[in-house]
């Protein structure tokens, strides 16, 4: 079994860390592994294993047969049996398949905004289905959509997982947030509508004249939008400069977890967020909207705190709690982490992912 992870690209986003995370897994465990982005590398490029092999395709519009005979001409050297592509790039596995039928196409469905799949465009997915062997996806909604919606009957969930540690935080050492060393709250997450980076505003506006030593830090790729560029005016016009930060995308989420005191999430929607895996496993205390497969790894005020959807108050009177114990977010810290030791490690999800094609694409 030759597997290839066939990604859009290496920006920093939960499919591409996790198109990665499983090129480097599956190598430890076959000593062989693959790696295709079907556009660009990105910053995530530099957590790709060694010994992966890699190809960056280029690919410069939707049909273009030179990148997908360049695909084909580099799974035939390599030998390879398996694509597990990632989100969107299914459409090039399905292209590949066309070009060389021997090669089973494994799916991999990362879609964000599951809490709104009634709105979803699938048409074309719906058609390329046919042709895969399995599909995967980071919660039981998606699961159960990809059931009744997609034609593969060989469907399984598996939760997203980090193997961040210390080593990655030492090698990433680059940025550096703003703000008392003691009082920065960090979103992690792409400058998207279903982020809901406004109720951060809101929160923000609501703790700062009582909290004026703690600030706000968003890190995620800007995609320079009318989304952002209303944020970053709303941020302006509320005087927020001093306490709410913008960053971007960085390459070292590790390294930017471990500056931060307390984590948080304020989406409007979510499969498994990979940001979520990674406080956890740097035992950070927690709020987030309970949404997706979120209060699946958090139990309210157990292991974090969880907020209704787009409730300015019940998450400001949450992160009050933390920001005024750190007792409490120390012990809320410990127990997350051991929460996602025990189910979202990667030797635990491996095993099953390998269980999985053994049974659906042998």
């Amino acid at each position: 079994m030759r597997i290839v992870q066939i990604i859009d690209s290496l920006e920093i986003g939960g499919a591409e860390r996790m198109a990665v995370n499983y090129a480097n897994a599956i190598f430890k465990r076959t000593g062989f592994s693959a790696l295709v982005s079907t556009r660009h590398d990105g910053p995530l490029k530099s957590a790709v294993g060694d010994d992966v092999v890699t190809l960056s395709l280029q690919r410069k519009n939707t049909l273009d047969f030179g990148a997908i005979m360049r695909l084909r001409k580099f799974c035939v050297a390599h030998n390879i049996t398996h694509a597990h592509a990632h989100g969107t790039s299914y459409f090039v596995a399905a292209m590949l398949k066309f070009v060389y039928p021997g090669i089973k196409v494994i799916w991999h469905d990362h879609y964000g905004l599951s809490d709104f799949l009634d709105q979803r465009k699938f048409g074309l997915l719906k058609t390329f289905s046919g042709y895969f062997c399995g599909i995967i996806t980071v919660n039981e909604k998606l699961r159960a959509w990809a059931i009744n919606e997609l034609k593969c009957p060989k469907v399984i969930f598996l939760p997203n997982y980090t193997n961040f540690g210390v080593d990655e935080i030492r090698q990433h050492e680059t940025s550096v947030l703003c703000g008392n060393p003691q009082s920065k709250i960090l979103c992690l997450a792409n400058l998207r509508e279903q982020k809901d980076h406004f109720l951060l505003i809101k929160v923000a506006q609501k703790i700062r004249l009582a909290f004026p030593d703690w600030s706000f830090h968003l890190v995620g790729k800007d995609f320079k939008d009318e989304y952002s560029r209303e944020l970053r005016e709303t941020i302006q016009n509320e005087n927020l400069e001093g306490s709410v930060f913008l960053y971007g995308s960085r390459p070292d989420s590790a390294k930017i977890i471990s500056e931060s005191e307390i984590c948080i999430l304020t989406s409007k929607s979510e499969g498994l967020p990979v940001a979520l895996i990674e406080y956890g496993m740097q035992h950070k205390a927690v709020v987030a909207t309970s949404v997706g497969d979120i209060p699946k790894v958090i139990a309210d005020g157990e292991t974090g705190f969880l907020a209704e959807s787009g409730n300015e108050a019940e998450f400001s009177e949450k992160l009050i709690k933390l920001m005024s114990s750190r007792e409490l977010r120390a012990a809320f810290g410990s127990k997350l982490k051991k929460t996602i030791e025990e189910n979202y490690s990667e030797k635990a999800v491996i095993e099953q992912y390998f269980k999985f094609i053994q049974q659906s694409c042998p």
